[in-house]
């Protein structure tokens, strides 16, 4: 049966729904203008979306501006439009908004499917590139109400149209790809998806590997390339086809870039991975500390936040440099490690070290597993039985990281007996750090050894005393008979230094002989010359900041100083006797490219620059005859060059300290702890267990000329010329014509 109509019937029809198209109209409207004004929720300022807010990683940057590392609660680092691939771009484009170009934030040819869509709870797609920023930057987590999902997609709309205002369209669709997260491995932004699954910045991705990472935006677990591969190859090549519709990709490229394989480099990025970890650790307590200093925070007044806020702090390390530092470090301790190993095999631990029992109490007290079994609330008996319970754990070898079945007190056993090491080398004009590496392994072995761990610096403390006798009328020509000294005065007992046999020189020897033999009794003659107090005046000002005390004995380096302070302090012989400040930030800038610091390095003239020269003259010597010779003989080091070899009693630690004119460098060897050590001084001496590492180091730098390092560079003479005699033959034929003349006159 057919019911016909009529006309009046039909307009009143069509007015209902009119007017109920009307009132959806006005009912929207009059939403939207009650969310402008906050009726569901504060809108974000003007000033908020200028000055958009997210979790953005810092950099820290190379003197080559190569990223060494990077600090984040989200692993996220921006980018600019320039920076991007316009494969990317397309993309993005093809996939979630097609007429990006052309609305103002809301495309309203697609808005009645969002609003109905959204008004039923079913989650729908077809939010525009700026609403879903929007999202991004400003909305809660979407909720599952349908009513309260409605007014938070209101707040989208008008934050899009804000943003649009606000932004050109390169701006927001970068920062679109800034925001968003690409998977479970705390990847966030385009830059960090690019290096994470390609190793590549993001101006080098291709429109497949675009595609992809696109692609993972719809479900970044579902889409992963890592545990599903298949599905992830299935939507990039519909990208790929979305992207060819668009007219984004010429005739045939689709086809053929689909028949492509995922082709993914994987590399997932820790806090520790890069250069330089140790480094990173000690630059980033330094940088908080700066700030706390010196009361540096944002406009608002709240302080910077290293993980969040995107900054770029700008350092002197040489990222070529480093990489040898930490190639020559590994080449070298691998060998040495097993020489170490060998010397203990089948001794007694027990009986052979001292305080055996003590530091295994302490490496447990501090191990992670006693103060996790301590929450559990496991009695001081349960957790040395655990520690007795063979379990599986990780241990760290210069081959590689191994799981293996041991008892966790036998794993510190281990750990303590694993030599550890550490190396800075800076250029000694500008102070510049141009290598750092705090330890061997940064993972197992976290305490940093440059700057925050310090050591008895041995033999290599001697120069120091030798620089004031210099600087006080002493001829490195000078000939000092070579017995024992006993100084008093200092303390309830006289001290008399100890002499090894093995290295003992009878006789009558120059002060730069002894230096370069590393003669005891001839530092404590000289020491008990120019007195303590001296010494330990002239050592602060070179730079060492742990405590000196002014006692004879300091001139055997019986005092504990840092790598770092160490490197800085002969830095002063190969700069004219100036000790500038071992400097490694040079400035910081916000995530807006504002500077908010700069470093300026302290200067100080500790010595004269003939006395610093003298000195040089006498450290080449060491290598040229004397402790360091094996620079020579061993490793082919004929051009300039200077240090000094340092070994502690009991063979506890092992010091190498190098200087040419353009680079200083430390190194240091031993255990964690110093009653365990090598059980020879033959292996333990700084000559072997410290020297072969700067060797390396420097042989890497010495080959790559783009470093600018140059081997037949010597030190510079002082601009007033040198008055002191370093010839010892002219020297001591000087005196032979003095003591004539003497003889003549009758004196």
């Amino acid at each position: 049966m057919i019911i016909k109509l009529r006309p009046e019937d039909i307009r009143r029809y069509n007015w209902y729904i009119w007017k109920t198209l009307i009132a959806f109209v006005a009912l929207f409207i009059l939403l939207l203008v009650v969310t402008y004004f906050g009726l569901f929720g504060p809108l974000p300022s003007f000033r908020a979306i200028e000055n958009p807010k997210s979790n953005q990683a810092s950099e820290v940057l190379a003197a080559d501006k190569s990223v060494l590392g990077t600090y984040y609660v989200q692993n996220r680092s921006s980018v600019n439009y320039s920076q991007l691939s316009p494969n990317v771009v397309n993309a993005l484009i093809a996939t979630e908004d097609v007429r990006f170009k052309e609305h103002s934030g809301i495309d309203f040819q697609r808005l009645p499917g969002i609003v109905f869509f959204t008004m039923i709870g079913k989650k729908q797609g077809a939010s525009t590139i700026t609403q879903q920023l929007a999202k991004n930057l400003f909305t809660d987590v979407p909720s599952r109400n349908p009513f309260v999902r409605f007014t938070q997609k209101l707040k989208e709309w008008i934050i899009a149209i804000r943003l649009e205002r606000r932004y050109t369209k390169e701006e927001i669709v970068t920062m679109y790809l800034n925001t968003v997260s690409f998977g479970a491995y705390n990847t966030f932004g385009i830059k960090s998806a690019a290096r994470t699954y390609f190793n590549v910045t993001p101006d080098k991705l291709t429109p497949d590997q675009a595609a992809l990472l696109v692609g993972m935006l719809k479900g970044t677990v579902y889409y992963s390339p890592i545990r599903h591969p298949d599905r992830a190859l299935a939507r990039r090549n519909t990208i790929l086809d979305l992207m060819d519709k668009q007219g984004f990709l010429s005739g045939g490229q689709a086809a053929e870039l689909k028949a492509k394989p995922i082709g993914l480099n994987f590399s997932l990025t820790t806090h520790n991975d890069g250069p330089a970890p140790y480094f990173r650790a000690v630059l980033k307590q330094e940088i908080q500390k700066i700030f706390k200093d010196q009361n540096i925070t944002k406009s608002d007044g709240t302080p910077y936040d290293l993980d969040r806020d995107g900054l770029k702090i700008y350092t002197t390390i040489d990222a070529t440099m480093q990489q040898y530092a930490e190639e020559a470090q590994q080449e070298y301790m691998k060998k040495l490690q097993v020489e170490f190993d060998n010397q203990w095999k089948g001794v007694n631990r027990a009986r052979s070290i001292k305080n055996y029992k003590l530091l295994l109490d302490q490496g447990m007290f501090r191990s992670d597993r006693y103060k996790q079994l301590q929450l559990q609330g496991k009695s001081e008996e349960e957790i040395r039985e655990n520690f007795n319970t063979p379990d599986t754990v990780n241990l760290f070898t210069w081959h590689g990281d191994i799981d293996t079945l041991m008892k966790p007190i036998d794993s510190i056993v281990y750990t303590k007996m694993t030599l550890r090491n550490a190396l800075m080398s800076m250029d000694p004009t500008t102070g510049y750090v141009k290598a750092w590496v705090g330890g061997t392994n940064f993972e197992h072995f976290k305490y940093d050894q440059v700057k925050l761990g310090t050591r008895q610096v041995g033999s290599t403390a001697k120069p120091f005393t030798y620089a004031v006798a210099i600087e006080n009328g002493f001829s490195p020509c000078q000939e000092v008979d070579n017995v024992p000294v006993t100084i008093t005065g200092y303390g309830s007992e006289p001290w008399t230094p100890k002499q090894s046999m093995s290295d003992y020189l009878p006789g009558a020897i120059t002060l730069r002989k002894a230096l370069g033999y590393s003669q005891n009794y001839v530092a404590a003659y000289v020491m008990n010359e120019v007195k303590p107090v001296p010494v330990m005046e002239l050592i602060k000002k070179m730079g060492i900041t742990s405590d000196v005390p002014p006692y004879p004995s300091i001139c055997l380096g019986t005092f504990n100083a840092s790598v770092y302070d160490m490197t800085g302090a002969y830095s002063v012989f190969a700069n004219h006797g100036t000790w500038t400040e071992p400097t490694y930030i040079l400035r910081i800038e916000d995530k807006n490219g504002n500077v908010i610091y700069t470093h300026t390095p302290k200067v100080v003239q500790a010595m004269d620059a003939q006395t610093a020269y003298v000195m040089t003259s006498m450290l080449k010597g060491v290598i040229e005859d004397g402790t360091g010779s094996r620079l020579r003989y061993r490793y082919g080091f004929n051009n300039p060059v200077g240090g000094k070899t340092g070994t502690t009693q009991d063979n506890s630690d092992g010091w190498f300290m190098g200087i040419t004119p353009q680079l200083v460098t430390g190194v240091w060897t031993a255990c964690e702890d110093r009653d365990i050590h090598f059980r020879s001084t033959r292996l333990g001496e700084g000559a072997n267990s410290a020297l072969p590492i700067f060797a390396g180091f420097m042989k890497r730098v010495y080959n790559n000329p783009a470093l600018g390092i140059k081997r037949n560079v010597d030190f510079d003479a002082p601009k007033g010329g040198v008055s002191i005699v370093l010839d010892c033959s002219q020297y001591q034929q000087q005196q032979q014509g003095t003591t004539e003349v003497d003889k003549r006159l009758g004196f």
